[in-house]
């Protein structure tokens, strides 16, 4: 749908405080979104911190889900994650994100990291959309 990522990290908050994320949609059920690694979101042992991963995957697997029931906004349920491999600092990892059922209330999705053209964590999770306040 677009080549062009955009930043949606606009307000303040967790993910703007640590980079911001950009994020596009390739189709109406596939999305990807990336980030840069720096030394901010490292451990002790020098590789990306498994929370700021989780975070990421959470971020923009949120906005898939949000994208898909759009206007309503939409909740995490569940997240089921996979650490497989690592990154460093400079790496750009690149999150894709499958829709693979959406309900009235909830959609459900998998989500890969990759780095380097290899996968770096997976995901499954739950999203709940609310109801539009008026």
């Amino acid at each position: 749908m677009t080549d062009k990522f955009e930043q949606i990290s606009l307000k303040p908050g967790f993910m703007k405080h640590n980079g911001g994320v950009l994020f596009r949609n390739i189709s109406e059920t596939e999305y990807e979104f990336k980030s840069t690694i720096t030394k901010d979101h490292l451990n002790a042992a020098g590789i990306t911190h498994g929370g700021y991963l989780a975070a990421l995957v959470d971020a923009g697997s949120g906005s898939a889900a949000h994208r898909l029931a759009a206007p309503a906004p939409c909740v995490t349920i569940s997240l089921d994650l996979k650490f497989i491999g690592t990154s460093k600092v400079g790496d750009e990892i690149i999150g894709s994100v499958k829709i693979l059922k959406k309900t009235n209330t909830l959609v459900f999705l998998f989500c890969e990291l990759k780095c380097d053209n290899k996968i770096i964590t997976s995901a499954t999770g739950i999203w709940k959309i609310l109801k539009k306040s008026s």
